[in-house]
């Protein structure tokens, strides 16, 4: 009997204790669930509160192209990029081209114009997925990856009730985010190689493969979704749209040949200043003409142009002006240390010696001052020297440091050989120098023809043309061959101020279409003669021993 009340005892103190505990633990469960609720009410209040305020919507957004029709100086990039996004076969797209000229904001408008196109694949649904390649944060170990997704594995902190039972975790990244619509992929170029060759795998399969030391497949407790993700991998059929400032030779070829290369063009003068003359009216200011041409002077990028214009309308405003003033614009410059831009830099006169070649950096054409001067070699053999930015290039292979002569040293050396076999000019009896003054660095042949024209105007003592401007590769028999971004440096040859451009027979098709003079050349003899505007020159055969004063023919 004392056993039976003993046991009847325990069993009373067992649940005493078990509902005590349990409703410890219901207590505190509520007391936290206030807590919770009560915090949860409070952040929610203060981000409601937060959302309630804001700020005016900057200028730069104001002014930001809503329709493909607001997005200036770019007609043809835009009708090049309608045609790669909105047929019926949408093709991945490398835009090439300087900051500020509206390469996003295109890539978007273009997308919801296909969209709307019923022989589009793109539908509603369809997203635009921008990311910058340079703030992508890249683990070696695929701890994180945000473009191409990772796997969060069960050791990692915050791996949650799956992480618990063992179970890795794929999180998809933007590659899968863009799934049947577009990813943009903001300066491409930047991308690191590991993941630019991972992307590339992506484009080919159109979807991304995980992998998992935690996997199995054998293992019941993971749950179906996952099985298909580590087996058939996670969709990602997208359009891959590349914007980069590098030059196309930069980018990996591998990459290149799976997009459609677009080229969208600096801004011109008049471009600037209709941005600019649109952020004026969007702060409902006044500012004339001229004022608009001081801002497109200072101005590299529309960007540059609208934050000129908003921080100049301040001075306008606080000085109770309803209209801007040329000099809030140079005010503005001086405080943010801007460099005004002179619309013409080849000059309408011409100098002996001094001629001038185009090049390319990144996208952007540019205009390269080439002086030289020569005189005979008072004894022996004369001297030959290249100064100012001339570019080399140190690089290791197979255990060995090897040096890259400058190209832009070997063109000169092509000039010089060129000129002995076509002109029986022996170059070694002179002592020759050239400059490129201004700090611009020159790499590459295709300142052969401008070096060459530089070179037969310090012999000869005669300026050549004014208001040319050159460029092509010069190979040793005097021949002139084909060069790359001819269109860009056509373009920057019109905003320097150039009447004529001198190009390669070869690159004549790729340079239709421009409002400005082009000469298309083949060999030394016809540079010479458009250069120097004679009618012929006289043949080396011909023509030996004379003096060099001599080379030209009426």
């Amino acid at each position: 009997m004392q056993w039976i009340i003993f046991g009847l005892v325990q069993i009373i103190v067992m649940i005493t204790v078990y509902s005590y505990f349990k409703w410890r633990k219901k207590k505190e469960e509520g007391q936290t669930k206030q807590i919770i609720n009560r915090e949860d009410t409070r952040e929610l209040y203060e981000l409601r509160a937060m959302r309630a305020r804001s700020l005016n919507i900057p200028l730069s957004e104001t002014v930001r192209p809503a329709s493909l029709n607001d997005i200036i100086g770019q007609e043809e990039g835009i009708k090049a990029l309608r045609a790669a996004l909105c047929g019926a076969n949408p093709q991945h797209v490398l835009i090439y081209g300087p900051p500020g000229v509206g390469k996003t904001c295109a890539a978007r408008l273009i997308l919801e114009e296909a969209k709307k196109r019923d022989i589009s694949p793109f539908n509603q649904h369809s997203q635009f997925i921008e990311i910058d390649a340079t703030c992508v944060r890249f683990d070696e170990r695929s701890i994180a990856d945000p473009l191409l997704g990772s796997v969060h594995d069960p050791i990692y902190q915050g791996a949650g009730a799956l992480g618990v039972q063992g179970i890795p975790q794929p999180k998809p990244g933007a590659v899968s985010r863009a799934h049947c619509g577009v990813l943009f992929l903001d300066e491409i170029g930047e991308l690191h190689p590991i993941q630019m060759n991972k992307l590339l795998k992506v484009l080919e399969d159109r979807c991304v493969h995980f992998e998992s030391a935690y996997y199995s497949k054998h293992n019941t407790n993971i749950p179906q979704h996952i099985h298909d993700i580590f087996q058939k991998g996670l969709p990602a059929d997208f359009r891959l749209v590349g914007a980069t400032t590098r030059s196309p030779e930069e980018l990996p070829p591998a990459l290149r040949s799976r997009c459609v290369e677009i080229f969208f063009s600096p801004l011109t003068d008049e471009h600037l200043i209709s941005i600019a003359k649109t952020a004026a009216a969007k702060l409902n200011i006044g500012i004339n003409q001229s004022t608009l041409a001081e801002c497109a002077a200072y101005s590299k990028s529309g960007r540059d142009a609208v934050n000129i214009i908003q921080l100049a309308s301040s001075i306008a405003y606080e000085e109770g002006r309803s209209f801007i003033s040329k000099s809030d614009v140079e005010w503005v410059a001086n405080v943010c240390h801007l460099i005004k831009r002179h619309s013409s830099i080849i000059p309408s006169h011409s100098q002996v010696g001094v001629c001038y070649g185009l090049g390319v950096t990144g996208s952007v054409g540019s205009i390269i001052e080439i002086e030289c001067i020569a005189t005979k070699a008072i004894s022996g053999t004369g001297t030959l020297n290249i100064r100012g930015a001339i570019m080399e290039e140190d690089f290791n292979t197979n255990g060995r440091r090897l040096k890259r002569k400058s190209m832009a040293y070997s063109s000169v050396e092509n000039v010089c050989a060129a000129f002995y076999k076509v002109f029986g000019i022996d170059c070694r009896k002179y002592d020759i120098a050239f400059n490129i003054p201004g700090g611009m660095p020159m790499d590459g042949p295709s300142a052969g023809i401008a070096l060459s024209t530089a070179l037969m105007s310090a012999l000869t003592g005669r300026a050549p043309q004014s208001s040319i401007a050159l460029t092509g590769e010069v190979t040793v028999n005097g021949e002139v061959r084909a060069v790359g971004g001819i269109r860009e440096k056509i373009q920057a040859a019109i905003l320097a101020g150039a009447k004529k451009v001198i190009i390669p027979q070869a690159n004549l098709e790729q340079a239709k279409g421009f409002d400005i003079q082009i000469i298309p050349v083949s060999n030394l003899h016809e540079v010479m003669a458009v250069g120097f505007k004679v009618s012929g020159l006289v043949n080396s055969s011909v023509s030996a021993g004379r003096t060099e004063q001599g080379v030209f023919t009426s």
